[in-house]
């Protein structure tokens, strides 16, 4: 059963983040952008059934919650606070066996700039979207343009469109190539 170590408001004004005590998902994000998505995981399918929750993205030990405006936070909290209490920790591996995982699109080792993309993103850009309660998939390239997708609290957030995606874009063209425009998809 995660147990809930804090709780921590986001950038998003529509998104919390859980910080928890075990993993509900190790070494590999879950996003379930809609309640649909969510029908196999317990836990997400939970979540959208207190109401009011739009997206649910789960990391290691964290999960974030992101809502629709008709509800405001005091009120849903207790609510979303029952079933992850209630969930089931990520059994079967612990941290250390974990074998990290970002990205789910773009499967080709041997590209050369999609290698060094992901070092940039893994070891930069990830852990700082991910202290906000959010992430990115790498989605896919066509010739120096990479697509990515934001999850989590970055899905629905207004600065992942101008000023995050502006700094992700720079630091790509400065420690991979000058050339590289990223796209938000």
């Amino acid at each position: 059963m995660p147990k809930i170590a804090e709780i921590e408001y986001t950038p998003n004004p529509n998104a919390v983040k859980f910080v928890l005590k075990e993993s509900v998902a190790v070494g590999f994000p879950k996003s379930y952008p809609n309640a649909e998505t969510a029908q196999h995981d317990d836990l997400a399918k939970a979540l959208f059934a207190v109401g009011s929750v739009t997206s649910v993205f789960m990391q290691d030990k964290f999960l974030t919650v992101t809502k629709t405006d008709d509800k405001g936070w005091p009120e849903l909290l207790p609510l979303l606070a029952a079933p992850i209490r209630a969930a089931a920790s990520a059994g079967g591996q612990t941290e250390a066996g974990a074998v990290p995982r970002v990205f789910s699109k773009v499967e080709d080792e041997n590209d050369p700039l999609l290698r060094d993309v992901r070092m940039v993103l893994e070891s930069a850009i990830l852990p700082a979207l991910a202290a906000d309660g959010g992430g990115l998939e790498l989605v896919g390239r066509h010739e120096k343009q990479i697509m990515i997708r934001y999850m989590g609290a970055c899905g629905s957030c207004p600065a992942s469109l101008t000023g995050t995606l502006v700094a992700i874009e720079g630091m790509l063209q400065k420690e991979v190539d000058p050339e590289i425009v990223v796209i938000s998809v």
